[in-house]
């Protein structure tokens, strides 16, 4: 164990001192969910990184996400031709890649696992699992049956995690809610995973299994910050009650692989069109603060870098030193956190990925931390897509969702730094886990 190894420990208390500083009230601090959702975090970090079953059970994981990556890529293949090749790889024409692009590589892999998402919760595969974790978070952390729920869809799924607790969303606590939105943005999708295995899987071959356990990880850390940014001050009416998931189950198999792929093309569209309008309105904020900072500079003698990203980097630095990245690379990866905020975590996934073609970062655990801290939708756009969402699922409740909002952005960030610091604690550079 290095010196990083902990400060990335003490990070993870750190991380939960900024949280309470934030609280809405701070007389009020469940020690039980702190204590028991770091526990948690912990305990599957050491299962994962240390205990040899766990090794074991992680490099299966990673295989077996890998194995079905490139059973998803079947179709785009097929659709596409040499454009679905990526880098390096040949088709059975002796065709090679023509490079990497995100919207025939990346981006289409997110239909497939929409359907075959839709086709494990046909199956009750996929309630079973989800059923299991609300039991664990509720027992352990003494939350309600429904939030607990709630989280534990999310580990799996995205904004319709939401739809499991339907019936109960009218009746919850401002606390339950601001939970289940911050979970929603802590946390990804499983239809996104893919995605992102893609983009640093060269880099980092063991990146799936990676992915996999901080969405794990990043589900009690969610409701460990939730809860100390937004403490209970009511009493739930699900408290200690065993709820099962609300959904509606297809006809069919066909059907629900059918319905599954086509939300998963809604998603894909929805994802384009954030990073076409953000990316466009970031490059023209950018000219405006180029152009006044250029101005300062000159008049102060100043060497100021003047962007959205730089701005967002100064501000994330501290908190990325805290997580346990060493000084050198700090605020490279700073900036990537910040551009996460507003541009989503597809375009900081991406500039991670470049940032390692490049060879611009110093250690290899900056990388492993940075891929935990930004598995979760914790932005802008995430934001107005589950304060929407929980909204339209619950009309009467649409002014208090409203007012919790931003305060669930801010906890969702702090869980995703929360999982990179339990990542950093357990980080050896000579382990297979981490592509030594």
């Amino acid at each position: 164990m290095t010196v990083y190894n902990l400060v990335s420990f003490a990070g993870i208390f750190v991380l939960a001192g900024v949280a309470w500083l934030f609280s809405s009230n701070r007389k009020i601090v469940n020690v039980r969910v702190l204590f028991w959702g770091i526990g948690l975090q912990l305990l599957v970090a050491c299962f994962v990184f240390v205990i040899p079953a766990g090794t074991k059970a992680f490099l299966w994981v990673n295989d077996a996400v890998t194995t079905v990556l490139s059973a998803a890529t079947a179709g785009t293949k097929f659709v596409f031709g040499r454009l679905a090749l990526p880098p390096g790889a040949t088709n059975e024409a002796g065709e090679t890649s023509l490079g990497y692009f995100l919207a025939f590589q990346g981006l289409p892999t997110i239909i497939f696992f929409a359907a075959l998402l839709g086709a494990l919760y046909y199956l009750r595969i996929m309630p079973f699992f989800v059923r299991l974790f609300a039991r664990l978070f509720s027992r352990s952390m003494k939350i309600s049956g429904a939030e607990a729920l709630s989280v534990s869809a999310n580990i799996f799924v995205g904004v319709e995690s939401a739809l499991v607790v339907r019936p109960h969303l009218k009746d919850m606590t401002r606390s339950e809610l601001g939970t289940i939105i911050t979970a929603g943005m802590g946390t990804i999708a499983s239809t996104v995973l893919a995605m992102y295995v893609m983009m640093l899987q060269k880099s980092i071959p063991t990146i799936a299994g990676h992915l996999v356990s901080a969405s794990f990880i990043s589900a009690p850390a969610s409701i460990v910050m939730a809860k100390l940014l937004m403490p209970e001050t009511e009493k739930p009416l699900t408290l200690g009650l065993d709820v099962k998931p609300h959904y509606e189950r297809e006809d069919n198999l066909i059907m629900a692989i059918i319905n599954g792929a086509g939300e998963g093309l809604k998603l894909l569209g929805g994802i384009v069109t954030l990073l076409i309008a953000f990316l466009g309105i970031l490059a023209l904020v950018n000219l405006g603060l180029g152009w006044a900072g250029g101005l300062v500079n000159g008049l102060f003698g100043w060497h100021f870098d003047w962007s959205i990203e730089a701005l967002l980097g100064y501000l994330f630095t501290p908190l990325t030193l805290a997580m346990g990245v060493v000084p050198a690379d700090a605020f490279s990866i700073a900036k990537i956190l910040g551009d996460r905020t507003i541009l989503t975590e597809v375009f900081s996934y991406g500039r991670l990925s470049d940032l390692l073609a490049a060879g611009a970062l110093k250690d290899p655990r900056s990388a492993i931390i940075a891929s935990y801290a930004l598995c979760g939708f914790a932005h802008v756009a995430s934001l107005a897509i589950f304060v929407g969402g929980t909204g339209a699922l619950a009309p009467t409740r649409i002014r208090d969702i409203s007012r919790i909002g931003f305060r669930a952005l801010l906890a969702a960030t702090l869980a995703c730094l929360m999982t990179g610091a339990v990542a950093g604690t357990f980080y050896t550079g000579s382990s297979v886990l981490f592509g030594r």
